[in-house]
């Protein structure tokens, strides 16, 4: 609650700007009294600060003076178009008649037509004596019966507003793109995509075409270098945050020296390469010649130690790589060759080292033109394997073939919303397929820019200004990334060049959705997918999304949730998968509503049995995720004699707060008042941090191990 002294400071401030506004206005405190319906000694006294304000008062000024209440007790406009869902108790105090507590619930939605306010009325004998007070607009004369405190909610209606003319209704509106409404002439993807959307803008079917011999190298970068090879393709940071601009015009010239350079020192159709290069951009520049080449493509990451390299060598029988020269990877590398008889090639850059190739100053001594022949390959040829992320255990393979990137176009389009004239940021390194998601296939199909900061340590209060300098219209990032975010002062940075946002990875807790939505005024709509498939299920443009999530499936593929015995399994019901029936099932968890959106439970792995009860460890993570001290959690089981497993909750601390026993039993009673108690978390420990793939996953799998 606030001490006397602040509220008289927030009551003189809010006096203030009431002032300020009235004399902007040139009108006179008799005057702006007579509109408000009060007298002129009354109004004196509340301008000068020397009594606390009304709701009624407050929304009276704003409405005579056509601004939005939040101006005058903020200081500043409401940012968000859409309705924002605050948790009881966390909207704006603004009245404070004595044991009443009233909470404006939309504080930060504009274009309102009506003030949504949770009440909390104090249980007083003496209220029940009349005489009463009545009132027909303001929630603050109500009287709680029964021997208890009251809550209700109260709706202040707007006696102005004019209904979906003044606030349009989202879901009644057609919703374009920012491709299509960039309107590209000869866009290249037309050759290869169609596709339809609903009567709302939300896309329905996809088709391809034309791709019996599709090279994503040849038919989308090099096209483009002929049509318009001035255009920015990618801006590149490096970690000391110096900068450089690529065009397509470069993007081909430079794919074409590294595919004559591969050739030069043996590489061949056919053959695997491991690329290993963080977010360096001779990334693009391997992986475009090698696509050219026709060598089979394996990104991998950098932190892989010897015993990773040897198993991913002998897996896919690589025959060469192409690696970074920051830290010791090439010694790890040097290490596995040894058991690793297939391994021949070894190219590094950015550095250089005995025993290997040096890309840098190598392959651009080479031309920079590189001719498609009729054997080069494409449409089902493979193109690349992918390693999965291995959060249970070593790691499988995912072939792709050169039709691959065209399934991205639906990632870009329609779920990034990538814009032609703008810039794309998702933050991934290459060794995850991620990286390919966004940083590269459906972007330039779609003609639009890419953002990459190859930073070696994620730290948010880097990133965070670098949304304002390179003006990124767009952002895709793992949850993990958010809730580093939403723990930083945002009112400190600039991120109004954000338009459209998304995640992925893992399932998306509501909290970090609401703290970015308050914070910008934008949503993250969440998808979900594979590095197995493309984007399988996710929140589209112009889609009505339901916080929390995935979304709905995409046309381009059919999805259900199956049971156990391998019948489609009824709404509503939770069904871990397995295979069987000719069908790919993802190992998830997962239930779809009577709307068809898709709800993410969790691994199959990660569910946990405690006393007959199955419990996804998401929904716990979301409760624990809402206390302001909690920078990351992860829920998973641990062994127990008499339930079988309970609940363990692995929690990392924000900076300053100290792991305590009293803070674990306060955890554990937040979570028993918010959820089932059969899921609070009987252990908590804190840990400094939680282990993770490279995509960002938390490995639980290494949780319950320890």
């Amino acid at each position: 609650m606030n001490t006397t002294a602040q509220l008289e400071n927030e009551i003189h401030e809010v006096a203030r700007r009431i002032r300020a506004l009235r004399e902007d206005m040139n009108l006179s405190q008799e005057a702006l009294a007579k509109k408000i319906g009060i007298s002129a000694d009354e109004y004196a006294r509340l301008e000068s600060g020397e009594e606390d304000f009304s709701f009624t008062f407050i929304y009276k000024i704003a409405q005579v003076c056509n601004v939005e209440m939040t101006d005058l007790m903020e200081g500043e406009s409401p940012a968000l178009s859409e309705v924002t869902v605050t948790r009881r108790g966390e909207g704006d105090q603004i009245v404070r008649r004595e044991g009443f507590e009233y909470f404006r619930l939309a504080s930060k939605f504009k274009n309102k037509l009506a003030e949504p306010f949770f009440v909390r009325i104090p249980y007083s004998q003496e209220a029940l004596n009349p005489p009463y007070e009545y009132s027909t607009h303001v929630p603050h004369n109500e009287i709680a019966l029964g021997g208890e405190d009251c809550e209700i909610y109260a709706i202040v209606m707007n006696p102005d507003a004019k209904g979906p003319s003044k606030v349009e209704n989202k879901i009644q509106k057609f919703v374009k793109t920012n491709v299509d409404n960039a309107n590209l002439k000869n866009p290249v993807y037309a050759k290869y995509v169609d596709t339809t959307v609903d009567e709302f803008g939300v896309v329905n079917s996809v088709t391809f075409k034309n791709d019996e011999h599709f090279n994503f190298a040849f038919d989308v970068v090099d096209e483009l270098a002929k049509k318009i090879p001035g255009k920015t393709a990618m801006i590149y940071v490096s970690n000391e945050k110096e900068s450089r601009r690529f065009t397509f015009g470069d993007m081909s010239r430079y794919s074409n020296m590294a595919a004559n350079y591969f050739a030069s020192i043996g590489i061949k159709k056919g053959d695997r390469v491991l690329l290993v290069l963080k977010r360096h951009y001779q990334f693009w520049f391997s992986i475009l010649g090698l696509h050219k080449l026709g060598a089979i493509v394996i990104p991998a990451t950098h932190l892989l130690k010897d015993h990773d390299f040897e198993y991913r060598f002998n897996a896919a029988g690589i025959s060469a790589i192409v690696c970074t020269g920051t830290g010791d990877v090439a010694d790890q590398v040097d290490l596995a060759q040894k058991k690793s008889p297939t391994l021949k090639i070894k190219v590094m850059a950015n550095g250089s080292k005995e025993g290997w190739y040096n890309f840098d100053e190598e392959f651009k001594n080479f031309p920079d033109t590189f001719e498609r022949t009729a054997d080069t390959p494409g449409g089902n040829d493979t193109m690349l394997m992918l390693f999965t992320s291995g959060t249970t255990g070593y790691p499988n393979i995912a072939a792709h073939t050169h039709k691959y990137p065209l399934g991205h176009f639906l990632t870009a389009k329609y779920w990034h919303n990538v814009d032609p004239n703008g810039l794309h940021f998702t933050i991934a390194d290459t060794g995850w397929g991620k990286a390919l998601w966004g940083k590269l296939y459906g972007q330039w199909l779609c003609e639009a820019a890419t953002f990459v900061y190859d930073f070696e340590k994620f730290k948010a209060e880097d990133i965070l200004p670098m949304f304002a300098k390179y003006k990124i219209t767009t952002f895709c990032a793992p949850t993990t990334m958010y809730r580093f975010f939403i723990k930083e002062d945002l009112a400190k940075y600039d991120l109004s060049s954000i338009k459209y946002a998304t995640v992925a990875g893992e399932a998306m807790n509501p909290e970090v959705y609401s703290q970015f939505l308050k914070a910008t005024g934008v949503r993250i709509m969440e998808g979900f997918g594979q590095t197995e498939t493309t984007l399988t299920i996710a929140n589209y443009v112009g889609e009505n999304n339901k916080v929390g999530s995935m979304g709905r499936p995409s046309p381009q593929y059919q999805v259900e949730i199956m049971a156990a015995d391998g019948s489609l399994a009824p709404v509503g019901e939770k069904t871990k998968s397995v295979w069987h029936d000719g069908y790919y099932h993802t190992g998830d968890t997962a239930w779809k509503d009577e709307d068809g959106f898709y709800w993410y439970v969790g691994r199959v792995d990660d569910l946990i049995k405690s006393s007959g009860y199955r419990i996804g460890p998401f929904e716990i993570e979301s409760v624990i995720m809402e206390l302001p001290y909690v920078l990351e959690c992860a829920v998973v089981a641990a062994p127990d004699e008499i339930r079988g497993q309970v609940v363990r909750a692995i929690i990392v601390l924000t900076k300053g707060t100290k792991g305590s026993d009293e803070l674990k039993k306060e955890i554990q009673t937040y979570v028993k008042s918010h959820t089932a108690p059969y899921k609070y978390p009987r252990i908590v420990d804190f840990v400094d941090e939680l282990p993770k793939t490279i995509s960002g996953k938390v490995r639980r799998v290494d949780l319950r191990q320890k």
